[in-house]
Order: C-alpha cells, then sequence, then structure tokens
C-alpha cells in the first residue's frame, strides 16, 4: 500500500475545485470515507469527491470509472456514484479525480444485511449489471479462477499460521473444486469484481446501494456471484441463486465458491491486521469474513 505524498485535506479539495471546477467549490464539505485506494469527501448533499491516496492503480479505476459507468447506470436498480466531473492532475495533486453522486447508507462490514429481501435485492442488481461487455471493455478479475492460484495459496498459509481459518483442509477442498470447474464459456458479462462487505451499502437491513467500480472489468459472472456467500445472512443463498437470471449453473456455482474465499481470506488478513493495530488494517473486515467462511464450510458438510 503506497500512500500518496500529498496531504489531502479540505483546503486541498477546495483549492482544486477552485481550480477545475469553480461552481462546485463552496459546497459544503467534510470526509466520508478512507478506502482502501481512494478518500471520499462528502461535497454538499448530493455529490462526493473521490481522490486517489494508496496505489498506483487507484489513478486508472477512477478514469475506467468516469469512462464505462455513466454507461451502466440507466440498468442499475440500485443506487450507484456516478461520475459527474473529472478533475486532472495538477501541480497542487499530480493525480486524477472525480467529482461523484454521493449514495448514503451504511457499508455492510459495519451493518450487515440482515433482513429476508436482500438476497432478491442483490439478485436483481447483478441480474441487470451482467449484461453482455460490448468489445474494448476493460479486462480484469473476471478471468480464469485458476490464475488466482498461487495468491490463494500464500495467503491461506498465512491465515493458517495466524490461526484464522479453523479448518485449512476445507478450504482446500473448496478451492481445488472451484479451479476443476468448467470454465465460463458464455460471453464475457459486466462486473463489479469487488463485491466485499465495505463496498455495498445497507439501510434497514438490506442493500440500499454500491459503491466503488474501481475493479469493473468484463468477464466470468462466477466472480460477483461470490456475493451470495460473502455478503448475505445465512440461509439467503438458495433465494439468491433462485432469483438471479439466468439461473446460474453447477459450474458457475463451483468457481464462484472459489470466488468467494479469494475475499474471505483477504478480509480476514486485513481485519487481522486491523485488530491488532497494523497500517492497512480494518478491524470490521475480520467479522463478515468469517462469516462466510462458515457459511463455505457448510456447503461441503
Amino acid at each position: 500500500m503506497t500512500l500518496t505524498d500529498t496531504e489531502i485535506t479540505a483546503e486541498l479539495i477546495r483549492d482544486l475545485l477552485r481550480a477545475q471546477h469553480p461552481d462546485l467549490a463552496d459546497r459544503p464539505l467534510c470526509l466520508g470515507a478512507r478506502g482502501w485506494d481512494n478518500q471520499l469527501w462528502r461535497l454538499g448533499d448530493d455529490l462526493a469527491v473521490r481522490l486517489p491516496w494508496a496505489t498506483d492503480a487507484a489513478d486508472d479505476q477512477l478514469r475506467k470509472e468516469y469512462a464505462w459507468l455513466p454507461a451502466l447506470v440507466p440498468h442499475l436498480p440500485l443506487p450507484v456514484p456516478v461520475p459527474q466531473r473529472l478533475g486532472l492532475p495538477s501541480e497542487r495533486f499530480p493525480r486524477p479525480w472525480t467529482v461523484t453522486t454521493w449514495v448514503p447508507g451504511t457499508p455492510a462490514d459495519l451493518a450487515p444485511a440482515t433482513d429476508a429481501g436482500a438476497a432478491a435485492t442483490l439478485a436483481s442488481f447483478l441480474t441487470a449489471l451482467h449484461r453482455p461487455a460490448p468489445a474494448g471493455a476493460p479486462s480484469g478479475r473476471g478471468g480464469p479462477l485458476a490464475d488466482h492460484t498461487d495468491g490463494f495459496t500464500a495467503q491461506l498459509a498465512e491465515a493458517t499460521d495466524l490461526g484464522l481459518i479453523p479448518d485449512p483442509d476445507t478450504v482446500r477442498r473448496i478451492w481445488e473444486d472451484a479451479v476443476s470447474a468448467p470454465a465460463w464459456s458464455g460471453p464475457a458479462r459486466w462486473l463489479h469484481a469487488d463485491l466485499h462487505p465495505a463496498n455495498v451499502l445497507t439501510a434497514d437491513g438490506t442493500f440500499c446501494g454500491v459503491v466503488d467500480f474501481g475493479a469493473l472489468c468484463a468477464g466470468d459472472p462466477a466472480c460477483d456471484l461470490a456475493a451470495a456467500w460473502n455478503l448475505l445472512p445465512d440461509g439467503a443463498g438458495d433465494d439468491f441463486h433462485a432469483a438471479y437470471r439466468p439461473a446460474p449453473d453447477s459450474a458457475t456455482l463451483r468457481r464462484a465458491r472459489g470466488w468467494a474465499l479469494i475475499r474471505v481470506l483477504l478480509g480476514l488478513l486485513v481485519g487481522h491486521a486491523g485488530e491488532h493495530g497494523r497500517p492497512g488494517g480494518k478491524p470490521t473486515w475480520g467479522p463478515p469474513a468469517r462469516a462466510a467462511l462458515a457459511r463455505l464450510a457448510a456447503t461441503v458438510r
């Protein structure tokens, strides 16, 4: 995790707005969230400023959102942050940044979905998002699951050494079954590709918004269908799979379990680091990862 050399403050953001988007510069401004790659500052009631503060990849992710996301928004049944303005790199801040719409709600790592209707809400959103992507759509995490084996193996070993995995053999069995499943043979579909709990918002026990489309890409829908284990309350997976269209076949669900494990391991490790006060750690990521791991383990008993 490489932090930007420029300290991001309200004064900096106002200077950037005055220089490039002066009609927005006098709106009320407050910090909304410090994410993994970006900081989000609320701008008035309905807008937000999104600035990269870690990882070099964040720059390209912001440009990708600005280029591709607006065309997808009309089809989506949940609110998402729609890019409105692009901020160009400058001497004051040498990285791109954007102004987006503000999406209200609480991240699901702080307030997990509990309502039985959350399964249908998530299925409706992913059914709408998973449209065939056009030629030239960005590639990314939606490729073959087996490409992630080295990273998965290393993270599993680390999590096991830290005592975070109660039954490593079961985890390996799920992974081996997932990577041996037949590959996706349909058209590449639009994917969010980063549906972990911090990127999905809740209100009154159900989902009310989806944020951070920096990993947006075209590929295998199994990458997103992992959310059935990562986001939903216990026992809701069958309702989700029944509501999603087209109905996922067994091979897609097997691959989806592998993608769910990738997010579980990241959540466990980031959560453990946060619980021990280490840089980059987020203690709220641990509990939903442990819950998802238990759901996955239950599928092989």
